[in-house]
């Protein structure tokens, strides 16, 4: 797969928007949304964000499966979409690296930094619900390798910690994994789940000066809460399309149901899609 290049107006090329991902991540706090396709990713530029990531998620319901259930090459040619689609930089939702052995993430890896993103995160969960965390020495390994694989590429490696939402919401293991691969050579620190002051402030304490990324799915904090306690971006996983699914629902539940189309009436207007999507 070839890096794919800026195929929007105004876009940065490759290198130039690794370049400015990772000044973003250098000082303050910023968001960064997560769209589902490239039509929800140039509405969310228009609004004048900095920088997007995917959802694996929100992708996976756009194609009708599950989270977790698309195949690679599937994946790699959504990444290489989004990544030439709009003029900001792209974090890819890489999943496990769709391997268990650090060689196989590390080559997988690789392939994904072919499609032009600007980051991409790895995580540590297994899918088992029994042993839901990869074992300690396994997943260091794995960060490291990835990390090995973007060298040199000016790509942000992100190294996820999935305990919180893996039935295992232990914050010593946590900032234990996070520390680790911090030193194994992730850029960025992620623990999905986590919501609360304290254990918040120990992870950005524990992994200082790296940044950290906090998820928010739902009105528990604020983005001024956030970058007070240090954290130094905001992603919103899948929660922007669920949003969309939920007004989706509404209205054609209440066309099922009632026979009736009261809830078109938060729609967009054609003429504001058109011109949002309209190329010079």
């Amino acid at each position: 797969m070839k890096p794919a290049t800026g195929a929007a107006p105004g876009a940065l090329g490759v290198d130039e928007k690794r370049e400015t991902f990772r000044r973003l991540h250098e000082s303050g706090c910023f968001v960064i949304p997560n769209p589902w396709d490239l039509g929800s990713a140039r509405y969310l530029v228009s609004l004048g964000f900095k920088a997007l990531a995917t959802t694996s998620s929100g992708f996976a319901w756009s194609r009708g499966c599950s989270d977790n259930a698309v195949t690679i090459d599937d994946v790699l040619h959504h990444l290489e979409d989004m990544a030439a689609g709009v003029g900001v930089p792209v974090n890819a939702d890489f999943e496990g690296g769709f391997a268990t052995e650090p060689a196989g993430v590390a080559a997988n890896v690789r392939r994904a930094v072919a499609t032009g993103v600007a980051g991409l995160s790895i995580e540590d969960s297994t899918g088992d619900t029994s042993a839901p965390l990869h074992e300690f020495g396994l997943a260091v390994e794995r960060v490291r390798a990835a990390a090995a694989a973007v060298a040199g590429t000016g790509v942000t490696l992100v190294a996820r910690s999935e305990g919180f939402i893996a039935g295992r919401p232990h914050l010593a293991e946590t900032v234990r994994r996070l520390t680790a691969y911090a030193e194994a050579g992730a850029d960025c620190l992620y623990a999905p789940g986590v919501r609360t002051r304290e254990e918040i402030t120990a992870i950005v304490r524990a992994v200082a000066p790296k940044p950290v990324n906090v998820l928010v799915g739902s009105s528990f904090t604020t983005v001024a809460e956030l970058a007070a306690l240090g954290v130094r971006r905001i992603s919103v996983g899948g929660a922007l399309a669920r949003a969309a699914w939920g007004g989706f629902a509404r209205a054609a539940g209440e066309l099922a149901r009632d026979g009736t189309f009261g809830s078109f009436s938060i729609a967009l207007s054609s003429a504001e899609l058109e011109n949002l999507f309209k190329r010079g």
